[in-house]
């Protein structure tokens, strides 16, 4: 059965199947949360079930357990596992330097906290993620509801003194915000151009109602490119070339056809 898949979530997918050739038996697992990382969800699966492929995973996010849950994957307490061998997830935009801006899908402090806790991260996504400048898709970060108008006032304030081109602060969702898992709120950060990331999340972070930026900088081991021609680019943090497979699906078609189900 052939998968009828527009161009876009073949190179998701394809970025998926390129990450299972990282995933080792009884490897401890943290599974990321978004489109891309559902389509892993989803191959993890049916390793699982075909191949006998054994790992115990934890998840980043209460809709990415509900996913691996409704097909068979038991999602774990991070505290029960500890330390993580590998963890794999999306991004929203990454740099030549392996630098991330996370979070579209409110999930940031979870992939942060699960993410920090793993020997490698490995990341999926689409050559239309890379970027030679982060910023131009919206920076979200992660307040406390407690003044969160407070918060974001100061938000407004540091952005003054950053090398950013733009300085536009919303609180998604507006009148009726968007919760985190933790109860948390989620401020978008139009800045269209960061010049330092690692001194905008300083100071960010420096202020009490920011709990969590999207920022995830210096953390990336690999990244994946998948294309619309089942092609998977490759490389790693200490690597100068993409390295470049391609892959046929079709053995997975029928089971990903038979589950939908996305985060």
């Amino acid at each position: 059965m052939k998968l009828d898949l527009a161009p876009a979530e073949i190179g998701k997918l394809t970025s998926a199947r390129r990450a299972l050739d990282f995933v080792k038996p009884d490897m401890k697992l943290g599974l990321g949360t978004g489109s891309t990382a559902a389509w892993l969800v989803k191959l993890l699966a049916y390793e699982m079930r075909v191949n006998g492929l054994k790992f115990d995973a934890c998840a980043t996010s209460s809709a990415t357990t509900q996913l691996a849950e409704s097909l068979g994957i038991k999602i774990n307490n991070i505290d029960e596992l500890g330390q993580l061998d590998l963890a794999i997830d999306g991004a929203d935009e990454f740099d030549q330097n392996f630098n991330l801006i996370k979070g579209g899908g409110a999930a940031l402090l979870q992939e942060k906290i699960v993410e920090t806790a793993a020997d490698q991260l490995v990341i999926i996504t689409d050559a239309s993620k890379q970027v030679k400048h982060l910023g131009a898709f919206a920076l979200p970060i992660e307040i406390v509801k407690f003044g969160s108008e407070t918060t974001q006032r100061l938000v407004e304030h540091v952005l003054a003194g950053q090398d950013v081109s733009g300085r536009f602060v919303t609180r998604r969702g507006g009148k009726s915000p968007v919760e985190t898992d933790e109860g948390h709120y989620i401020l978008d950060l139009q800045l269209d151009h960061i010049g330092n990331p690692r001194a905008l999340s300083s100071a960010l972070l420096n202020i009490a109602g920011v709990v969590e930026t999207g920022l995830f900088l210096g953390m990336t081991n690999s990244i994946i490119m998948g294309d619309s021609n089942w092609r998977a680019l490759v490389k790693s943090n200490d690597s100068l070339n993409w390295v470049e497979t391609f892959y046929d699906i079709s053995i997975f078609s029928d089971f990903l056809k038979g589950n939908k189900n996305e985060v």
